[in-house]
């Protein structure tokens, strides 16, 4: 795994959730034996520690309140409820988990493909919910290898009147953290960690495998 100072000699902007929890939920994640329920589970327990990070900032705004013994100015979050963006079919994996911690956050969806010739994103499904615009849009997929996919999901979500992104994945490589920075300057990126490199096929290595394969059993 890479350090900060590793990333900044990289000029690779990136922050890392570096709680102990998270570190140590990772490393379970990442055995080859661990089986598909206990890595969806782990996987929605380090979503939520995500969440919390990548949600640090979010504003709030005093209420009038009665608690039971005396009313008070309190603060409570203000604005338009967040939007939550997964992209399919691994980035539900994350979003259960950061529901856990905010059940009214809307949901959009984003399905694209890795074209396994190109390794470009070819998007086969679209929702978002009204006023994107409006909204803090938090993008979700555990995996940033390539970066094609979240590089277009990012650019479909600007076209579509969005203007502030953030971006949360599980695990990243140098390369693709590179090639987000270049296409989206303006949009932070949170991970648990940067690996190495990436391999001949676009893998993250030394990763965790494919995340979708081992949310669904489907290998």
């Amino acid at each position: 795994m890479l350090t900060p100072a590793q990333l900044k000699k990289q000029n690779l902007t990136i922050t890392l959730v570096r709680h102990p929890l998270v570190q140590h939920k990772l490393s379970l994640m990442r055995r080859r034996g661990e089986n598909c329920s206990e890595f969806r589970r782990l996987l929605r327990e380090i979503s939520l520690l995500l969440c919390y990070e990548v949600t640090r900032d979010l504003p709030l705004a005093p209420c009038d309140i009665e608690t039971p013994l005396a009313a008070m100015r309190a603060p409570m979050l203000s604005g338009k409820k967040l939007c939550f963006v997964s992209i399919l079919r691994a980035g539900n994996g994350l979003l259960d988990g950061m529901l856990d911690l905010i059940p009214s956050a809307r949901v959009g969806h984003i399905g694209l493909f890795r074209d396994p010739e190109t390794l470009q994103a070819v998007e086969y499904y679209y929702k978002l919910p009204k006023d994107p615009g409006a909204r803090l849009l938090i993008v979700v997929d555990p995996m940033l290898a390539t970066a094609n996919s979240a590089v277009a999901a990012v650019a479909r979500l600007k076209k579509d009147g969005a203007r502030r992104i953030k971006f949360v994945c599980l695990l990243a490589a140098p390369e693709g953290v590179r090639a987000f920075n270049e296409a989206h300057p303006d949009v932070e990126l949170f991970a648990a960690a940067v690996d190495r490199q990436l391999n001949e096929h676009g893998y993250i290595v030394p990763g965790l495998g494919d995340a979708g394969d081992r949310i669904y059993g489907t290998r």
